[in-house]
């Protein structure tokens, strides 16, 4: 099996990391006290509207999901990924630099936000400086101050090249997976989709069980690997990612490498690829 069938090794443990020891996931009160440093660029990714008419993070650039989603599956590289030229005009565009630390939020519990570091990844932005705001702008603005004025933007010349070697995988590996014993295929839709149908095999795990409904942030670390642990997803084997087109298996992805899990694969192509391949589905 390839590096690339494998899926992508994690770097570090998820905790830290060596320019900062900054974990993947970062608390509200982390980003209030470094939402000002050089190198970190805060990116909000709801609609124009909410950013502007709501408020956002100060500093924070605006960039809506539907801006890095291709409009059509399979339209670029790979999925839903918009590709790599469309996706440096939107970073340059609001000034982003390829060394930035990034921290995106959004207000759905990191999911929209956990896919545009995702894409980042994929198209070579370096994994260790990527971060999700733990909770989302409800969490943030509860304790910290908001506004509504639009950040000074310099664009800058950002450089985003397909990333061979990621996490993403092909196809014929998650046909290969289901098989392989050393796998665990989760599907990280509601119940009632997995029930419908789901890849032969495959484990549930609705992406939302890991958040706290209270304080839309993850839960604690102890809960999250009981609940993974007692889905049978565990840190020694390989964890292969699917959902319907990519967007809530991101989350769960983020979560995972902030755990620490070493071996991540991503399907990109999800369940509208498997079926539109003419692979069977297993039902509940």
């Amino acid at each position: 099996m390839t590096d690339e069938d494998a899926g992508r090794r994690v770097r570090g443990d998820g905790s830290g990391d060596a320019d900062g020891d900054v974990p993947v996931v970062v608390s509200v009160d982390w980003l209030a006290a470094h939402r000002e440093d050089p190198d970190v660029a805060v990116v909000d990714v709801r609609d124009a509207w909410e950013f502007d008419g709501i408020g956002h993070v100060p500093g924070a650039v605006n960039v809506p999901f539907d801006s890095f989603r291709a409009t059509e599956h399979g339209e670029a590289e790979a999925g839903m990924l918009p590709g790599s030229r469309a996706f440096a005009d939107l970073m340059s565009e609001v000034g982003i630099g390829n060394d930035d630390r990034i921290v995106a939020y959004d207000d759905r519990n990191g999911v929209f936000a956990a896919r545009l570091l995702v894409t980042a990844e994929l198209y070579g932005h370096d994994p260790d400086r990527l971060h999700l705001l733990d909770g989302d702008f409800s969490a943030y603005n509860l304790d910290h101050e908001t506004t509504g004025e639009a950040p000074d933007v310099e664009p800058t010349d950002y450089r985003a090249a397909y990333e061979e070697r990621g996490p993403l995988v092909p196809l014929a590996t998650v046909e290969a997976a289901v098989a392989d014993p050393g796998t665990v295929i989760v599907d990280t839709r509601e119940a009632w989709e997995f029930d419908e149908g789901h890849i032969p095999g495959a484990v549930r795990l609705d992406w939302q069980e890991l958040v706290d409904t209270e304080t839309r942030g993850l839960l604690p670390e102890d809960e999250l690997r009981d609940l993974l642990a007692e889905r049978g997803i565990r840190p020694g084997e390989r964890v292969l990612l699917y959902c319907n087109t990519a967007r809530r298996i991101s989350h769960t992805y983020t979560v995972l490498r902030h755990l620490g899990f070493p071996t991540l694969a991503f399907y990109e192509g999800s369940l509208t690829e498997w079926e539109a391949e003419g692979n069977t589905l297993e039902t509940a």
